[in-house]
């Protein structure tokens, strides 16, 4: 992939009073040959703008990250149908080892990479306080792989990391057009209340946090937030990394599902969450394109209101092994060998001590 950086044409210049920023989606809707999502899927509206997301996103975490080139080719396809499905929306880090990179070359190769919404992270701290050279090179080095001619669509703050720092620092790459959109993530419930205080008082355009049908803890009082102060949510960790399929594996769905036209445990657990009206899009991950498939299905039919998922609930909680999820290992009975796990692996190789 060739080292570039973004700078605005002038067309652009002119269609934002010149600070290169494009509406939503505009990068979609004015490249020649853009492919139009299927006209029947859920979409949600990013507040304080006319842009509607694909319901169902497509996280990169772990799946992403492969130096194997047979399970390179999977993941082209997964972003493939992803893609033909009416996915748009792509989340990435620089801090999920090879999966910045090797989302960057599939999108290219599809041709996609100026038409999906990437939200992509700042990983990033630096030599001194306030120092913002670490955050830029981060910028530019995600710029490079996605082989982006345009301004980052998302750049969150990742898991609160230098947030003091970052997210003035997003205020302004939004204000130079570097960036259409800023916000913060997390995926531990522990950090909410100070996910919370930065919702309510940084102007964030979005928030993104772990959320499913076992971990509610972001409806009580961080979604409402969200909702209050007009920050879009994306939400992580949907499906609990594989965790919730493997407590119903084998186990047939309830039959009030079929009410929904709900056909596979992927839908029943994601338009669980997309149902959910401040939810903006969920960012369920996969290396499968099967699973990828089932996923996006999720975004299409009917979607249950209070009293169905309260039913859902209730229903997951007579199986055994649902109060245990979050103390289940990710992604049980699946291998990821990339960059994170081969490093991972080493350390606690190294190491006297390991969290349990």
């Amino acid at each position: 992939m060739s080292e570039k950086s973004w700078a605005p044409t002038r067309r652009q210049l002119m269609m934002t009073g010149g600070l290169g920023v494009l509406p939503l989606g505009a990068a979609a809707a004015t490249t020649s040959g853009a492919a139009a999502a299927p006209d029947d899927l859920i979409r949600r509206t990013v507040p304080g703008t006319s842009e509607r997301l694909p319901a169902i996103g497509l996280g990169t975490f772990m799946t992403f990250d492969t130096l194997s080139e047979r399970r390179r080719e999977r993941i082209r396809e997964v972003a493939r149908r992803h893609w033909r499905a009416g996915g748009r929306v792509f989340d990435c880090s620089p801090l999920y080892g090879r999966s910045e990179v090797t989302l960057g070359d599939v999108a290219e190769d599809l041709r996609i990479n100026d038409r999906m919404f990437l939200a992509g992270k700042v990983w990033s701290t630096g030599d001194h306080l306030w120092d913002d050279g670490h955050a830029a090179a981060g910028l530019r080095q995600t710029v490079r792989r996605m082989s982006l001619d345009r301004p980052v669509d998302l750049m969150q703050c990742h898991s609160l990391v230098n947030v003091d720092v970052i997210v003035p620092l997003l205020h302004a790459w939004k204000k130079e057009g570097r960036i259409r959109h800023l916000g913060v993530t997390h995926h531990d419930p522990a950090y909410y209340p100070l996910v919370q205080s930065w919702v309510e008082r940084a102007r964030l355009d979005v928030v993104q946090v772990h959320y499913s049908i076992h971990t509610r803890v972001a409806e009580e009082r961080l979604i409402p937030a969200a909702a209050d102060n007009g920050t879009a949510v994306l939400v992580n960790m949907p499906l609990e990394k594989a965790r919730l399929h493997h407590i119903v594996q084998g186990r047939p769905l309830p039959d009030f599902a079929k009410e929904l036209g709900i056909s596979t445990w992927s839908q029943y657990f994601l338009k669980w969450v997309i149902a959910n009206p401040a939810v903006t899009c969920a960012l369920p991950a996969t290396s499968d394109p099967a699973h990828v498939a089932e996923n996006v299905a999720a975004m299409r039919g009917p979607l249950p209101d209070a009293a169905m998922r309260e039913r859902m609930v209730r229903h997951m909680e007579t199986i055994p092994g649902f109060d245990q999820v979050a103390t289940m290992p990710w992604y049980p009975g699946k291998s990821y060998s990339g960059v994170v796990s081969r490093a991972q692996a080493a350390v606690r190789e190294r190491s006297p001590w390991w969290p349990s």
